[in-house]
C-alpha cells in the first residue's frame, strides 16, 4: 500500500497567500512617497519678477507669499501684516532650516516687500530670499 492515499485525508485548499501581495503594495507605496517631491507653493496667482542671477532654493524653506493685492500668506496660510513675525517664528520653530523664501508678485511695491522681509528676520529667519522667474 505504498503510494496510495485515501481521498478523505487530502487537505488541498484553494487559498491564496496574501502576504507577498501586501508586502509588494507597501514597497510600492514607500517608493512613490520617497520619489515624489512635494512643492508647497500657495495656490495664489503670482507673476514673479525676473532676474538672470537666480539660484535654486531648497524645497524645505518656509515660503511667505505676497500676491498682487498685497495679501500675505505664510506657508499657504493667510495672515495679516502685523502677524507675519509671529507666524514665521512659529513655523521656523519646527524647521531646522531657518531660511525664508519670499514669493512676491512683480506688481507688489518694494515697501511692502521690505516690510515683510524685515518681519521675517525679526521672526528668526537667518536668510531671506526672493523667488524669481529666471531669465536667460
Amino acid at each position: 500500500m505504498i503510494g496510495i492515499r485515501k481521498a478523505g485525508n487530502s487537505r488541498e485548499t484553494g487559498e491564496v497567500n496574501m502576504a507577498p501581495l501586501i508586502d509588494m503594495t507597501f514597497i510600492l507605496l514607500i517608493f512613490f512617497m520617497v520619489s515624489t517631491t512635494f512643492v508647497r507653493d500657495a495656490q495664489v496667482d503670482i507673476e514673479r519678477p525676473g532676474a538672470a542671477s537666480g539660484v535654486q532654493s531648497d524645497q524645505r524653506v518656509l515660503r511667505v507669499t505676497i500676491d498682487a493685492r498685497g495679501e500675505i500668506y505664510v506657508d499657504t496660510r493667510p495672515v495679516k501684516p502685523w502677524m507675519v513675525q509671529s507666524a514665521v517664528r512659529e513655523q521656523l520653530s519646527h524647521n531646522p532650516i531657518k531660511t525664508v523664501l519670499a514669493v512676491v508678485d512683480r506688481r507688489v511695491n518694494t515697501g511692502k516687500l521690505i516690510e515683510v522681509v524685515d518681519q521675517c528676520r525679526l521672526g528668526g529667519a537667518e536668510e531671506v530670499g526672493v523667488a524669481i522667474d529666471q531669465e536667460f
